[in-house]
Formats: C-alpha cells, sequence, structure tokens
C-alpha cells in the first residue's frame, strides 16, 4: 500500500446520506478477481444514463469537472448494506484516498482502512460547513495529528483512528508489512520464550 501521511487537496461532494456498497459499486460488476479497474464503475448507476458510459448524467458531481481532488466527502451513514470489500477497491481505484462523512457502516470503515483508504468521521455540523464550500476549496487531512481542517476558513476537527491502522496508513503496511517490520522483535521474543 501507498503511505498516507498528509493529504491537502480539493473535494469531490457527494452529499446523499446512507449511500450503501451497492450504490457504490453495483453487484453486477463484482466478476473480477483482481482489485484493478473497479474505479470507472463508482456509483455506475448515479453516473450514467441506461448505463451507457456515452451519456454521463451532468448533475453527478464525478461527472462535472469543477470538482476533483483525493478526497470524497459523503452523506451521513457512508458504506451501509452488504460487506463487500469492492466498494473499498472501487473508491482507492478512482484515485480517492480519504473519504469524509458523519458516519461509516464498520464492515466498510475496516474494509477501507485495510485497503489504504482513510476513513475520517467528522461531526455533522463540520460535514455541513464543508459541503457549504464552494469546488475551490480544498481540504487538508491530516493523519498524524488525526486532524482535518478546510482551508479556506481555518476551522480545524479531530476525528478517531485505531492506532494499529493509523500505524499501517502512515507506513503503507498491510497486516503482513507491519509483521515484517517487527521480526526482529518478534525473533527476540521467540528466543526468551524458549
Amino acid at each position: 500500500m501507498k503511505a498516507l501521511t498528509i493529504i491537502e487537496s480539493r473535494f469531490v461532494p457527494i452529499n446523499i446520506e446512507n449511500i450503501d456498497t451497492d450504490q457504490i459499486i453495483p453487484a453486477r460488476f463484482l466478476k473480477a478477481t483482481t482489485k484493478e479497474g473497479f474505479g470507472k464503475n463508482l456509483f455506475r448507476d448515479w453516473r450514467y444514463e441506461n448505463d451507457d458510459e456515452t451519456k454521463p448524467k451532468a448533475d453527478f458531481p464525478l461527472n462535472q469537472s469543477q470538482y476533483s481532488g483525493e478526497i470524497l466527502v459523503a452523506g451521513k451513514n457512508f458504506g451501509c448494506g452488504s460487506s463487500r470489500e469492492h466498494a473499498a477497491w472501487s473508491i482507492l481505484d478512482h484515485g480517492f484516498r480519504v473519504v469524509v462523512s458523519s458516519f461509516f457502516a464498520d464492515i466498510f470503515k475496516n474494509n477501507a482502512l485495510n485497503n489504504g483508504i482513510l476513513p475520517v468521521q467528522v461531526t455533522d455540523e463540520f460535514l455541513q460547513k464543508i459541503f457549504e464550500q464552494d469546488n475551490e476549496t480544498a481540504l487538508t487531512v491530516d493523519l498524524a495529528k488525526q486532524t482535518i481542517r478546510i482551508n479556506s476558513t481555518g476551522e480545524e476537527e479531530s476525528f478517531a483512528i485505531n492506532s494499529y491502522k493509523k500505524t499501517c496508513l502512515l507506513n503503507g503496511y498491510d497486516d503482513i508489512d507491519f509483521l515484517l517490520s517487527n521480526i526482529e522483535e518478534i525473533k527476540q521474543y521467540e528466543t526468551t520464550i524458549n
């Protein structure tokens, strides 16, 4: 995985609550066995008329050129529904490293963290302040400090993250990489108990 420390980026707003994993990546696209290529089908049914890539829906933010960046900002209860890990794959493959919401479904949150995506949970009030910003506004997410800032106003909020997952994201580790990074300590421990 790619390490994640500080992300300063414009954001793509999807101000919709209760976005479930079938809306993130429809079930008909779950046949692939690798993580690549899922980004083109992110929010597929919301992005295109009659599933036709030549007919993008002009009112959907991913189809609007004024929105870009590595941060996706979504309404409350993001990632609810089924446990499909493909939802995280599609978000990452599209180019997002951070998802901001005021609430995440637990399974989605864990899948995101396991795939190098940082889910940043903020208060409802702070989320609304983000949605009120214009399309030129950047956000700064600092994983080490566990803060998110609206650059144009300077308003900032802290967010929580599991310390193990924080270490993994900061270093670009998956679970195996983390174990390998501690191999000398593991060997030393094994010699002391034998």
